[in-house]
């Protein structure tokens, strides 16, 4: 199986003054193309920190982060924001939408910064909002949407760049128990589709839905469990 991210004794030390700060221990982690991950901790347990440095958002203090074959420490600023855009998708739990532009506009922004032309942005736009099942929603802005529905524009912006990996933060946190279920419903369908998805939850009913949780405690991984099938989703 195809291996698109691989941590090895990743630490991340935060320092105030004197004071230091170990978010996270020697981190070991393998993630295999396709899989469906929850990272899950309380707070202050490192999961935060282990989003960011997956989203090379922010860099270990030591180890070895390789996203989809490349070491990420020894990628340019100029690489390091190309393989932000093309290689992870993000999604977060404040949506992160533009207000003033459409849905269309809003999935068409990572096309943009990538310099894709018109039309070809235009066309990947409307295909990514339709496999969220918004196709009759591209002219709305954020405000005439319901949450669950921003949302769901938000996943179509973190796919409309084919990504390897989909990188989301709390994902359903903003949402209601029904829109919840939508958007999780949807993650199962982009992972059936074989797309490699990594949610940030704090909600063993989210989490429920993955294939696999991964449990942080103290900056350390505490355990690393595949779900059965039969688990996949909550009743």
């Amino acid at each position: 199986m195809l291996v698109v991210i691989t941590l090895q004794g990743i630490t991340k030390i935060y320092r105030t003054g004197e004071v230091e700060v170990t978010a996270l221990q020697g981190i070991n982690l393998h993630i295999a193309r396709g899989e469906f991950v929850a990272i899950m901790g309380p707070s202050g347990s490192g999961k935060s920190t282990m989003m960011n440095i997956l989203g090379c958002l922010d860099t270990p203090t030591a180890g070895e982060y390789i996203l989809d074959g490349v070491k990420v420490a020894q990628a340019s600023r100029k690489a390091l924001a190309a393989m932000r855009n093309k290689k992870l998708g993000f999604i977060f739990q404040g949506f992160n939408l533009l207000p003033r532009t459409t849905a269309l506009e809003n999935v068409e922004l990572p096309l943009i910064y990538a310099g894709v032309k018109r039309k070809e942005r235009r066309e990947k736009a409307i295909e990514a909002l339709k496999a969220v099942g918004l196709e009759e929603r591209i002219r709305h802005k954020p405000q005439e949407l319901s949450g669950g529905q921003q949302q769901r524009v938000a996943i179509a912006r973190a796919l409309v760049t084919g990504p390897s990996v989909i990188l989301a933060d709390e994902p359903t946190g903003n949402l209601d128990s029904r829109s919840s279920e939508d958007v999780m419903a949807i993650f199962q369908k982009l992972h059936e589709q074989g797309n490699t998805i990594v949610i940030v939850t704090h909600e063993p009913d989210i989490a429920a839905y993955t294939r696999r949780i991964v449990r942080f405690k103290d900056g350390r991984i505490e355990q690393d469990e595949a779900l059965a099938k039969s688990e996949e989703a909550p009743a």
